[in-house]
């Protein structure tokens, strides 16, 4: 049996047995959260880091807390492509995830957005390289959530369009610090370009749908929830902040459109996921056929 025929063959069980104690409908969402968390892995273990790295850390210790998190998320990367928790296909196009948001956090940091700071060793430019692993943590999420739900994504727009409004979103956090920010452009350039975009998902043997733009927003939503993390565990500290404060919401946006960036480069190597074509629930013909 392979490993993909032995997670369905487990998660048929368990649905089965939730199925057998709890409503239909409770059973479905319970099993959704439990694919969900199993998805985000990577990203729960890196903020379990942080918590954990920040409530016992001692500044006394040889290795700084910042580089005892770059060996831990190494170590994590590795684990995952040991245990196959992720393809090497997957591992490539998220470690270009990874460097892309290490300039952009090389960048922000010397603008001044935000900082970092502890010291330590594994820094560049006042960057700690484990920050990059943050960024693959969204990447790995996008990447699992796909395969562990089997989605397909319909109909989907034309993939130049798609690259370009990446590479737009990308630019735009860099260039808005010298010209007009245009990410309410961006923002209205999504839902042009998605909004007839359905996300089918699979949980046991039915299918379910979400507009894609929809399913961003709900995801940027625990993306900035794991942001206050970072922030309350003093792992970085926005500009003008005052201590340990809330991140404001308005960085629901900054990740709303960085997942966009993230699903595009996560495609490069999921392209069967993507349907040119609206389908129907059985997935096997375009609607209307």
């Amino acid at each position: 049996m392979s490993k993909k025929q032995s997670t369905r063959h487990m998660e048929r069980r368990l649905g089965d047995a939730m199925r057998n104690r709890l409503p239909r409908a409770i059973a479905e969402l319970v099993m959704f959260t439990l694919k969900q968390a199993w998805a985000c892995l990577f990203g729960a273990l890196m903020l379990s880091g942080l918590i954990i790295s920040d409530l016992i850390w001692n500044n006394a210790w040889a290795v700084q807390r910042y580089d005892a998190l770059v060996i831990y998320a190494i170590t994590l990367q590795a684990l995952f492509l040991i245990f196959k928790l992720e393809t090497l296909a997957e591992a490539r196009v998220i470690l270009l995830f990874h460097l892309t948001g290490t300039a952009m956090e090389i960048f922000k940091v010397n603008a001044g957005s935000w900082a970092y700071p502890e010291p330590a060793l594994l820094k560049l430019w006042g960057v700690p390289l484990f920050s990059g692993f943050m960024y693959a943590a969204v990447g790995s999420f996008i990447a699992r959530v796909i395969r562990i739900f089997d989605m397909k994504f319909a109909p989907y727009p034309p993939l130049w369009m798609t690259f370009t409004l990446g590479t737009l979103i990308y630019l735009n956090f860099f260039t808005h610090h010298y010209i007009w920010d245009a990410r309410y452009l961006l923002f209205a350039a999504t839902l042009i370009l998605f909004i007839r975009t359905r996300v089918w998902f699979r949980i046991a043997d039915a299918d379910y749908w979400m507009p894609l733009p929809l399913a961003t927003l709900l995801t940027s939503f625990f993306l900035w929830v794991a942001e206050n993390v970072g922030t309350g565990t003093g792992t970085w500290i926005y500009a003008g902040a005052n201590g340990i404060a809330i991140v404001s919401l308005a960085k629901l946006g900054s990740w709303y459109l960085l997942l966009y960036v993230s699903f595009v480069t996560v495609t490069v190597v999921m392209r069967d996921a993507l349907i040119p074509t609206p389908i129907t629930k059985t997935r096997a013909t375009p609607e209307g056929r």
